[in-house]
């Protein structure tokens, strides 16, 4: 059958760099870190005490009280990127049908805040199972795509994928599938995370995954320099409008670029650390390319997952250079991570809308805080350091990966009728 083309018409965003998409660019191609000392709770007992928090967020601003109540803040975090994607995508009541609009999601943890804050309250209790009747719709991953599709009345496919760090990125593939196979007209899909709670930052430190350079926490997530410690935790939400052309075209939509491919891949390796070789990395990469029928020579830039810890940035790096041989050099690859912290189950999304940006300004944002050279990496390759460099993007790759092995790869191009 032909494969219908799938376009991006409408972006949302929710940053620690800015509450909305114009500021989220302009954080990340000045090389803004948000990174600073922890404020959702006394982080001093613990070892990290800095995350990448949204901020000045305020929920009243989006919610009435009572509603707010009701929903856990990944979920607020959704509903709030999604409404400035569709507002931008005009997507408004007689240019689309309802039956054919859906919404595809992706969340790595979900509701950790109402999870951890239920438990709280009956450990410290007498005993009796006293919860609060929105526990269980406040924390189940999937309840924020229901939320959408419930405030729009979008009646099509409506699911969260759950892949850890690749979550949304898996979504947006999810996406863009149901879309070239017919099954929908238009999709918002994208996702969020909100896990800066103490069992996250706890959890997280037990692991040994976080910084913690607690002195300096705005350059503590330093992608491929010698010194990296581990990554930043970060939060938010994004959102792609993702649409099938034709459709796009009647309705007289603007279009930001194309969804030309997806690539998935494992690397039934180990539970959280990457292939050393980067043998996932490589086939999801592989994966993706052929997917969109391009060669190498053909992408410009990568946004890599980047996420600033001492065995993952080796593997990925490991594996650009292999797919991509001698072009490797000609790319620009940068990881936003440095800036953004590490959103988690949403990165994929946030990512995805740099990638994007890059494609439509011909800007790429910068992998900030290098300091140190690591010898692991070849100094012939082009990280963008420190500082966003224009260059013509005319195709664009964002790579996420996730704890367990989950690997996800999607391309962007521009876009040409």
């Amino acid at each position: 059958m032909e494969l219908k083309r799938v376009v991006v018409t409408g972006l949302g965003a929710l940053t620690p760099l800015g509450n909305t998409v114009s500021e989220y660019w302009n954080g990340l191609i000045n090389g803004v870190s948000g990174a600073a000392p922890i404020t959702r709770f006394d982080a001093t007992k613990f070892k990290t005490q800095f995350a990448c928090e949204v901020k000045g967020y305020d929920a009243e601003k989006y919610f009435d009280r009572k509603e707010a109540r009701k929903m856990d803040l990944f979920s607020q975090f959704a509903m709030v990127v999604a409404d400035e994607a569709v507002t931008d995508a005009n997507l408004v009541e007689g240019n689309y049908d309802p039956d054919r609009v859906g919404v595809i999601w992706g969340s790595g943890i979900g509701g950790l805040r109402t999870f951890q804050e239920e438990c709280v309250n009956f450990a410290n209790g007498d005993g009796t199972p006293r919860f609060n009747p929105f526990f269980i719709p406040k924390m189940i991953a999937d309840i924020s795509a229901g939320h959408i599709s419930i405030k729009y009345g979008f009646r099509g496919p409506n699911f969260v994928t759950v892949s850890a760090c690749a979550s949304a990125t898996n979504a947006i593939l999810d996406s863009y599938n149901y879309i070239r196979l017919g099954m929908a007209d238009v999709i918002v899909t994208g996702g969020s995370e909100a896990a800066v709670t103490e069992a996250g930052i706890g959890g997280f430190n037990a692991l040994k995954a976080l910084s913690e350079r607690n002195d300096s926490p705005e350059t503590a997530s330093r992608p491929f320099d010698a010194d990296r410690d581990g990554f930043v935790l970060g939060e938010g939400a994004g959102a792609l409008i993702l649409e099938e052309y034709e459709h796009a075209k009647a309705r007289g939509a603007k279009i930001y670029a194309e969804i030309i491919g997806g690539g998935m891949s494992a690397d039934a390796y180990h539970i959280t650390a990457p292939h050393p070789e980067g043998l996932g990395a490589l086939n999801v990469m592989k994966n993706v390319l052929r997917d969109a029928g391009i060669q190498p020579e053909d992408v410009d830039y990568i946004n890599v997952h980047g996420t600033s810890t001492p065995l993952g940035d080796v593997s990925e790096v490991k594996a650009i250079q292999t797919v991509f041989g001698e072009h490797a050099y000609k790319l620009n690859i940068s990881s936003t991570k440095s800036m953004t912290g590490h959103l988690l189950g949403a990165a994929g999304a946030i990512e995805a809308i740099a990638s994007i940006l890059a494609i439509k300004n011909n800007v790429v944002p910068p992998t900030i805080n290098h300091f140190t050279d690591d010898e692991a990496f070849d100094p012939k390759l082009n990280f963008t350091f420190n500082k966003a460099q224009e260059r013509e993007v005319n195709v664009a790759l964002s790579n996420t990966f996730g704890f367990g092995g989950h690997n996800t790869s999607v391309l962007f191009r521009q876009f040409k009728d």
